[in-house]
């Protein structure tokens, strides 16, 4: 009888897969997903899935944000992708590339939902060590 079962168990290991399954991607949270106003409101981005991570686009800005940004090069501020493939790293919180016109640079930056209407976007230089932190509220 042991060997009966023996028989049985190893048929069982066999059938299953060599390696555990990958855990599923964190994806796009739908409550980051919308419109975001800066601290100052000049400046609104609406937030969406592209290629399973989240980015942002500017939708509306004030004269003087794009009266900023066409000093630093960029010609037309609305269109522009400030939030680039943030990819989540635990509930809440995603790491990606924002890129700040006025600076005419892209930096590492996390955002971190704060609540259902607030998120803390941040970016940082020097591998983290010197942030600067914005809390930008839903539209």
């Amino acid at each position: 009888m042991s060997r009966k079962l023996l028989a049985l168990a190893t048929m069982v290991l066999a059938l299953l897969p060599a390696t555990a399954p990958a855990r599923p991607p964190l994806g796009v949270a739908p409550a980051l997903i919308g419109t975001w106003i800066n601290p100052r409101g000049t400046v609104k981005v609406r937030t969406g899935d592209c290629a399973g991570n989240l980015c942002g686009w500017v939708v509306w800005a004030a004269p003087k944000a794009e009266a900023d940004a066409r000093d630093s090069g960029v010609t037309q501020l609305v269109g522009t992708e400030l939030l680039r493939n943030y990819r989540g790293k635990g509930p809440g919180r995603y790491e990606g590339t924002v890129y700040v016109p006025d600076m005419g640079h892209s930096f590492y930056s996390t955002i971190v939902q704060r609540d259902a209407d607030h998120i803390r976007i941040s970016g940082c230089i020097l591998g983290g060590l010197i942030c600067k932190s914005q809390d930008w509220h839903r539209a």
